[in-house]
């Protein structure tokens, strides 16, 4: 079963190869997914990396967590899984348009 794994410190030049490249020294690498800023398209400076097996990500997280890239020591660990509610900025309390708050939907005319 894969293995996600965070990796956080990261360069901002840092391509999702170069990534790849650095983590299959470690074992076999599903995927990477590099998080960019939606409106610039620039790296947020962390990624997930998806490793084949328990094995090769304790591997992984064994040789390169404090590993020097690019200047920079890298965090790796396990990926934890998403919090309810938490991060992202969207879901959460109403706010904003809609909801009934005696509100008029129709048009005034």
């Amino acid at each position: 079963m894969a293995k996600k794994l965070y990796v956080g410190n990261l360069p901002f030049e840092t391509s999702d190869q170069d990534l790849g490249d650095l983590f299959s020294t470690a074992g076999t690498v599903e995927s990477v997914n590099m998080v960019r800023d939606q409106a610039t398209g620039r790296a947020r400076g962390f990624a997930f990396v998806e490793m084949a097996s328990d094995e090769d990500a304790q591997n992984a997280i064994t040789k390169l967590n404090n590993h020097n890239l690019g200047g920079r020591n890298l965090t790796v660990n396990e990926a934890r899984p998403k919090t309810p509610g938490g991060g992202g900025g969207f879901g959460g309390g109403g706010g904003g348009r809609g909801g009934g708050g005696g509100r008029r939907s129709e048009p005034r005319w």
